[in-house]
């Protein structure tokens, strides 16, 4: 059956290369503004939900597996921290977090089109410790550019900033796309069989 990633992002990208499976990569269009009284956990659900019900309304009544995610940023306070839009944005993101757990949290949801339709969706948090760096390291990260499309200003992969001390779950939960949990779930669809845990 034909895999469909309804995301842009090239770190979800390479992670679902992991698993070895063929896909095609759409960027889903909807609206991820927040409801007024909506909890985070039901945003990122529901942003993932959207995503790929905006691809599945497409292929009309073809069938296909569309895969799609969403990725929150939870600071110790509570809040949530989006892509800064600026370096000045990227700056107060970085300070908030640094020397102190925050939670990466991200819903995914596997859509089956066609005449069986079926949809499982997941959630996944993962507990992240900044390590104490400088501010003359958040400097040269912002001017590496690297912030300015990842929630929460940061990427825990990345080699040379290192910003993360410790986790507790999911590491690729933490890049953008919790793999175990998603093999699993796609084993209920009979695209492989994944142990179960």
């Amino acid at each position: 059956m034909r895999i469909i990633l309804a995301s842009s992002s090239p770190r979800r990208q390479q992670l679902l290369r992991e698993l070895g499976l063929p896909f095609a990569v759409v960027k889903p269009d909807i609206d991820e503004s927040r409801g007024d009284d909506e909890s985070l956990l039901d945003y990122v659900k529901r942003l993932s939900l959207e995503k790929a019900e905006a691809e599945a309304v497409t292929l009309e009544d073809s069938a296909a597996l569309v895969i799609a995610a969403d990725t929150i940023v939870i600071d110790h306070e509570g809040d949530l921290l989006g892509k800064p839009a600026d370096a000045a944005e990227a700056r107060r993101m970085l300070r908030r977090l640094r020397n102190r757990e925050h939670a990466v949290v991200t819903a995914f949801t596997i859509l089956r089109t066609g005449d069986r339709p079926r949809a499982i969706s997941g959630c996944v948090r993962t507990a992240v410790t900044m390590r104490d760096y400088s501010d003359e390291e958040i400097e040269t990260y912002i001017a590496s550019g690297d912030p300015f499309d990842k929630a929460g200003g940061y990427a825990i992969q990345n080699k040379s900033f290192k910003p993360v001390a410790r986790i507790e779950g999911s590491y690729s939960n933490v890049v953008g796309l919790p793999l175990d949990e998603l093999q699993q779930s796609l084993s209920e669809f009979d695209v492989f069989s994944a142990p179960r845990v």
